[in-house]
């Protein structure tokens, strides 16, 4: 049998400007971020140390590429809505407006960060914005169900948002919440994003179906699929989406394909890739960037002024976080529980 899975369109002309320029704002934002952590992740420490370590531990998973997917999602959510994010987590809490300073220093390791230091870049926990990341594949499904059996008792309209990354869509943990939230009439919204590469294993030869937005069809819950990484179709989705939510009408699964322009992780040689000559020329800020313009909505000095805004905002995160202190081996099990 062949499932036709609906999709949403590149884009949407309905969108007023302020909008458009937001969802610009956020990726501009993140992508500045990112760019920023990278290069800390690789800089020199200084004298003693080894060249290429940089002042970030642990390992790095960034999201470049996939900055879309959080702006368009995000845009419809508030700081009472719950989000559960994947090891690549950094747009997503960028978009649901996890504070940066406080999460730049956790990535750094430093006391003043989110989890004093102790938890890193896959462990980011931020209870003001309802936020939390795991590197378990497709962990984050489960903890949204209960934040949405907690809204729905409490009779508020709050959602939850869970996203995970197609790689986690054959786990068992991404089906059970599926079914457990269907048959709960649950206000979340799954969302998977499709980058093609669940670490170094296309999509093609590990899932049956070409859409994992297909399967929503088996828990009887709306499931579409966003092509061509594009953030006004995102949005589009994501309205419905919350909406229904929001409105008691249980959950709903919205696909995002998208890219990722770097590797899995830092220092990935991404030999199993052998799309990345043409990678680049998808990227999504300038094509979105270059729409805009075109339409009228980005001034001929506006991008430039967006982007130096998004630079000094993270230049000085990165600061604050460099100049704040290491946490005390002292004290190495306050602030951890099990």
């Amino acid at each position: 049998m062949t499932t036709t899975t609906p999709t949403v369109p590149i884009g949407t002309t309905s969108l007023e400007p302020d909008v458009r320029r937001g969802l610009y704002r956020t990726m501009v934002l993140i992508r500045t971020y990112e760019e920023a952590i990278r290069r800390e992740y690789y800089a020199d420490k200084g004298p003693g140390f080894d060249i290429g370590k940089g002042l970030v531990p642990g390992e790095m998973h960034l999201s470049a590429g996939q900055e879309p997917v959080a702006a368009g999602i995000c845009a419809h959510l508030t700081a009472d809505d719950a989000v559960t994010a994947t090891h690549r987590p950094h747009h997503l809490a960028i978009a649901h407006g996890v504070d940066l300073d406080a999460m730049t220093a956790e990535i750094f390791g430093r006391e003043t960060g989110l989890g004093h230091g102790r938890g890193g870049h896959m462990h980011l926990f931020d209870p003001a914005t309802h936020f939390s990341c795991s590197g378990i594949i497709a962990e984050g499904y489960p903890p949204a169900l209960g934040q949405a059996f907690a809204f729905a008792r409490r009779g508020s309209d709050r959602v939850a948002v869970a996203v995970t990354g197609e790689g986690a869509a054959n786990q068992g943990a991404f089906h059970e919440s599926l079914n457990l939230a269907a048959l709960w009439h649950l206000p979340v919204v799954f969302v998977v994003e499709d980058n093609d590469w669940g670490i170094s294993v296309p999509r093609s030869a590990s899932t049956s179906v070409p859409s994992n937005a297909a399967r929503a069809a088996a828990y009887g819950i709306p499931g579409v699929r966003v092509e061509d990484n594009a953030v006004e179709g995102v949005w589009a989705a994501a309205q419905t989406a919350v909406a229904r939510a929001r409105a008691g009408e249980g959950p709903s699964l919205v696909e995002v394909h998208t890219l990722r322009l770097w590797g899995h992780f830092e220092g990935d040689a991404q030999g199993y890739r052998p799309d990345l000559e043409g990678v680049a020329g998808r990227d999504p800020l300038p094509t979105y960037r270059a729409a805009l313009e075109a339409d009228g909505v980005l001034g001929p000095t506006e991008a430039e002024t967006i982007a130096r805004a998004a630079s000094d905002r993270v230049e000085a995160a990165i600061a604050a976080a460099k100049a704040a202190p290491l946490p005390d081996p002292a004290h190495a099990t306050d602030y951890v529980f099990a």
